[in-house]
């Protein structure tokens, strides 16, 4: 299938021809036509979220994939669930680190936001210092009992076998264990992202691909110091996308490779002809590089179909849903990049 994005890019590149091979790792790829496509991918994708932030009534862009299929954005701190998150959950509340803490771990095991609200709702606060698993495991139990749905289909966080009987009792109990065995502390002294991130590898059924994510999540804080250029964990859906990008000789240097591609994105960028100004200035990060391969992976299952990664999947299961409501973009302050105040501050 040849898209709008691959038409107009064969007219600016007449002549010009693929992506010469690259170095990362000490390895020599050859990067596929998936390669270039991440990157208009990006350049389109980006478009698509400014103009839903300056408003009117859409389509955001004429490539049919982008039209029919949900792509989450190329920043993953402008995602809605994410905002929800960084306005209404961190910085919203008691500022003590416990608290955050507690509180962003919480809203990331279920990933949803009307669980987040129904806690809210039925248990006033949601804090750590007046936490009662009776009280959160009755209106939890309530709620998948009259068939609400808790938890994202975004990514699965398996239960951990912590005693208790249903999914949502068993995560509770993971929380509690974490914070009394000092997660909060241990999570805010250690020197680097890394070390972070291995703080918590260490409590049961958090693997490498969800350590990474809550990680990142808790690093939005205003406590927490890193870089998120410091670290990066490929997760399967990136592994896919850097496979169909680069073939079986990326194996085992994913991390580097989603390094290179955050280094050196100006360049791709200027290469193509594309704008990408960023986030408000703000280059893409490794977490967003790592996320726009997990993108790209489902892109290229329309747009390339020919070209195979990992999975072996061939379709896009989420369709485009325009949504009417306002879409926020507030930002952890540190980054700068806000300039009206705090939502509900």
């Amino acid at each position: 299938m040849v898209t709008v994005l691959q038409e107009r890019a064969e007219q600016r590149d007449l002549g010009r021809g693929p992506a010469e091979k690259i170095r990362v790792a000490g390895r020599t790829l050859t990067p596929t036509p998936v390669f270039d496509t991440y990157w208009r991918f990006a350049a389109a994708r980006q478009k698509v979220y400014e103009a839903r932030l300056a408003g009117g009534a859409g389509p955001f862009t004429d490539d049919p994939i982008l039209q029919r299929y949900r792509f989450t954005n190329c920043f993953r701190a402008a995602d809605r669930v994410s905002q929800d998150l960084i306005g209404g959950v961190i910085y919203r509340g008691e500022q003590a680190w416990e608290e955050v803490f507690f509180r962003t771990l919480l809203f990331k095991i279920f990933n949803k936001t009307s669980t987040w609200r129904l806690l809210n709702a039925e248990l006033g606060e949601v804090r750590w210092d007046t936490y009662d698993y009776r009280a959160f495991d009755r209106v939890l139990s309530q709620a998948f009992a009259a068939g609400q749905r808790l938890y994202s289909a975004a990514y699965i966080v398996p239960p951990p076998q912590l005693g208790q009987q249903r999914k949502h009792q068993n995560h509770l109990r993971l929380l509690e264990m974490m914070m009394t065995a000092d997660a909060p502390h241990r999570v805010l002294s250690a020197p680097t992202l890394q070390g972070a991130y291995q703080v918590l590898l260490g409590f049961p059924a958090i693997g490498p691909f969800l350590a990474y994510q809550f990680v990142i999540d808790l690093n939005y804080a205003a406590e927490m110091p890193f870089s998120e250029m410091a670290f990066v964990v490929p997760g399967p859906g990136a592994r896919d996308g850097i496979r169909k990008c680069f073939g079986p000789a990326a194996d085992g240097i994913e991390a580097d490779i989603i390094r290179y591609m955050a280094d050196t994105q100006d360049e791709h960028f200027v290469r193509l002809g594309l704008a990408f100004t960023g986030l408000r200035g703000r280059p893409l990060q490794l977490i967003d590089c790592q996320n726009l391969f997990c993108e790209v992976d489902k892109y290229a299952r329309v747009a390339h179909p020919d070209i195979a990664g990992i999975s072996g999947r061939s379709r896009i299961k989420q369709t485009y849903r325009q949504q009417t409501d306002a879409m926020p973009a507030w930002f952890p302050p540190k980054w700068q990049l806000n300039s009206p105040p705090s939502p509900g501050h």
